[in-house]
Protein backbone atom coordinates (compact mmCIF):
# COMPACT_ATOMS: atom_id res chain seq x y z
CA UNK A 1 0.00 0.00 0.00
CA UNK A 2 2.80 2.40 0.90
CA UNK A 3 4.54 1.55 -2.39
CA UNK A 4 1.39 2.45 -4.36
CA UNK A 5 1.10 5.83 -2.62
CA UNK A 6 4.78 6.46 -3.27
CA UNK A 7 4.32 5.65 -7.01
CA UNK A 8 1.35 8.01 -7.26
CA UNK A 9 3.35 10.88 -5.80
CA UNK A 10 6.05 10.45 -8.46
CA UNK A 11 3.62 10.84 -11.35
CA UNK A 12 3.18 14.36 -12.71
CA UNK A 13 -0.06 16.03 -11.71
CA UNK A 14 -2.57 16.18 -14.57
CA UNK A 15 -4.51 19.39 -14.95
CA UNK A 16 -8.12 19.00 -16.07
CA UNK A 17 -9.28 22.49 -17.21
CA UNK A 18 -12.75 21.20 -18.10
CA UNK A 19 -13.14 19.66 -14.67
CA UNK A 20 -12.75 23.15 -13.21
CA UNK A 21 -15.40 24.49 -15.56
CA UNK A 22 -17.91 21.86 -14.51
CA UNK A 23 -17.36 22.14 -10.75
CA UNK A 24 -15.05 19.15 -10.48
CA UNK A 25 -17.46 16.91 -12.38
CA UNK A 26 -16.39 15.03 -15.47
CA UNK A 27 -16.40 16.90 -18.75
CA UNK A 28 -19.67 15.86 -20.47
CA UNK A 29 -18.03 14.97 -23.81
CA UNK A 30 -15.21 12.91 -22.35
CA UNK A 31 -17.29 9.73 -22.59
CA UNK A 32 -17.95 10.52 -26.24
CA UNK A 33 -14.34 10.11 -27.30
CA UNK A 34 -13.32 8.07 -30.28
CA UNK A 35 -15.51 7.40 -33.31
CA UNK A 36 -18.74 8.56 -31.66
CA UNK A 37 -17.33 12.01 -30.93
CA UNK A 38 -15.77 12.22 -34.42
CA UNK A 39 -19.14 11.44 -36.01
CA UNK A 40 -20.78 14.20 -33.96
CA UNK A 41 -18.15 16.73 -35.06
CA UNK A 42 -18.54 15.62 -38.69
CA UNK A 43 -22.31 16.14 -38.46
CA UNK A 44 -21.81 19.60 -36.97
CA UNK A 45 -19.00 20.81 -39.18
CA UNK A 46 -19.20 18.59 -42.26
CA UNK A 47 -16.02 17.59 -43.99
CA UNK A 48 -14.08 20.50 -42.46
CA UNK A 49 -13.39 18.36 -39.40
CA UNK A 50 -11.53 15.92 -41.67
CA UNK A 51 -9.53 18.62 -43.43
CA UNK A 52 -11.40 18.01 -46.70
CA UNK A 53 -13.35 20.79 -48.32
CA UNK A 54 -14.09 24.34 -47.28
CA UNK A 55 -16.92 25.54 -45.06
CA UNK A 56 -17.82 29.11 -46.00
CA UNK A 57 -19.48 31.19 -43.31
CA UNK A 58 -23.05 32.22 -43.95
CA UNK A 59 -25.58 34.47 -42.29
CA UNK A 60 -29.35 34.25 -42.62
CA UNK A 61 -31.55 37.20 -41.73
CA UNK A 62 -35.25 37.84 -42.08
CA UNK A 63 -37.47 40.87 -42.49
CA UNK A 64 -41.20 41.21 -43.21
CA UNK A 65 -40.88 40.40 -46.91
CA UNK A 66 -37.69 38.38 -47.44
CA UNK A 67 -35.07 36.02 -46.16
CA UNK A 68 -31.52 37.16 -46.90
CA UNK A 69 -28.60 34.72 -47.06
CA UNK A 70 -25.05 36.03 -47.30
CA UNK A 71 -22.20 33.60 -47.93
CA UNK A 72 -18.58 34.70 -47.47
CA UNK A 73 -16.44 33.36 -50.31
CA UNK A 74 -13.09 35.19 -50.25
CA UNK A 75 -10.86 34.30 -53.18
CA UNK A 76 -13.69 32.64 -55.10
CA UNK A 77 -14.76 33.99 -58.50
CA UNK A 78 -18.41 34.27 -59.53
CA UNK A 79 -18.12 31.66 -62.30
CA UNK A 80 -17.02 29.03 -59.76
CA UNK A 81 -20.17 29.42 -57.61
CA UNK A 82 -23.44 27.59 -58.30
CA UNK A 83 -26.78 28.06 -56.55
CA UNK A 84 -29.70 25.71 -56.95
CA UNK A 85 -33.10 25.18 -55.35
CA UNK A 86 -34.65 21.75 -55.57
CA UNK A 87 -37.54 20.30 -53.57
CA UNK A 88 -37.27 22.94 -50.84
CA UNK A 89 -33.48 22.63 -50.44
CA UNK A 90 -31.19 25.58 -51.22
CA UNK A 91 -27.66 24.50 -52.15
CA UNK A 92 -24.62 26.71 -52.67
CA UNK A 93 -21.61 24.88 -54.09
CA UNK A 94 -18.40 25.84 -55.75
CA UNK A 95 -14.67 25.67 -55.87
CA UNK A 96 -11.85 27.91 -54.77
CA UNK A 97 -8.76 27.98 -56.99
CA UNK A 98 -6.07 30.41 -56.03
CA UNK A 99 -2.51 30.57 -57.29
CA UNK A 100 0.00 33.25 -56.42
CA UNK A 101 3.58 33.54 -57.57
CA UNK A 102 6.19 36.02 -56.41
CA UNK A 103 9.76 36.42 -57.64
CA UNK A 104 12.53 38.43 -55.98
CA UNK A 105 15.95 38.10 -57.48
CA UNK A 106 16.80 34.41 -57.57
CA UNK A 107 14.07 33.48 -55.11
CA UNK A 108 10.68 32.29 -56.28
CA UNK A 109 7.64 31.73 -54.07
CA UNK A 110 4.48 30.01 -55.28
CA UNK A 111 1.35 29.41 -53.23
CA UNK A 112 -1.68 27.42 -54.36
CA UNK A 113 -5.01 26.90 -52.65
CA UNK A 114 -7.71 24.58 -53.95
CA UNK A 115 -10.87 23.25 -52.42
CA UNK A 116 -14.54 22.67 -53.01
CA UNK A 117 -17.46 23.59 -50.80
CA UNK A 118 -21.13 22.78 -50.54
CA UNK A 119 -23.69 24.20 -48.10
CA UNK A 120 -27.32 23.05 -48.19
CA UNK A 121 -30.29 23.82 -46.00
CA UNK A 122 -34.05 23.47 -46.04
CA UNK A 123 -36.08 26.48 -47.01
CA UNK A 124 -38.91 27.61 -44.76
CA UNK A 125 -42.38 26.72 -46.02
CA UNK A 126 -43.17 30.39 -46.66
CA UNK A 127 -40.12 31.04 -48.91
CA UNK A 128 -40.89 31.55 -52.61
CA UNK A 129 -38.30 29.24 -54.19
CA UNK A 130 -39.31 30.30 -57.73
CA UNK A 131 -38.17 33.91 -57.25
CA UNK A 132 -34.75 33.63 -55.59
CA UNK A 133 -32.37 36.45 -56.54
CA UNK A 134 -28.58 36.06 -56.36
CA UNK A 135 -25.78 38.63 -56.57
CA UNK A 136 -22.02 38.32 -56.09
CA UNK A 137 -19.72 41.20 -55.14
CA UNK A 138 -16.29 41.37 -53.47
CA UNK A 139 -16.32 37.68 -52.50
CA UNK A 140 -19.78 37.80 -50.91
CA UNK A 141 -22.73 35.93 -52.38
CA UNK A 142 -26.09 37.45 -51.45
CA UNK A 143 -29.32 35.54 -51.94
CA UNK A 144 -32.74 37.13 -51.50
CA UNK A 145 -35.58 34.68 -50.95
CA UNK A 146 -38.94 36.46 -51.00
CA UNK A 147 -41.72 35.27 -48.75
CA UNK A 148 -44.98 34.15 -50.31
CA UNK A 149 -47.84 36.64 -50.29
CA UNK A 150 -49.79 34.58 -47.77
CA UNK A 151 -46.88 34.78 -45.33
CA UNK A 152 -46.51 38.57 -45.38
CA UNK A 153 -48.21 40.48 -42.57
CA UNK A 154 -51.26 42.50 -43.55
CA UNK A 155 -53.57 44.92 -41.82
CA UNK A 156 -57.08 43.76 -41.01
CA UNK A 157 -59.74 46.41 -40.67
CA UNK A 158 -62.11 46.16 -37.75
CA UNK A 159 -65.78 46.64 -38.48
CA UNK A 160 -68.00 48.42 -35.99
Amino acid sequence: MAEKQQEETRLPARWDPFGELFGGQRWPFREMGGPRFSRMLEELFGERGKGQGLMPALDITEDDGNYKVTVELPGVVKDDVHVEVEEGILTVRGEKKTEREEKKGKARWTERSYGSFCRSFSLPANADADHVEASFKDGVLTLILPKTEAAKPRQVSIKA
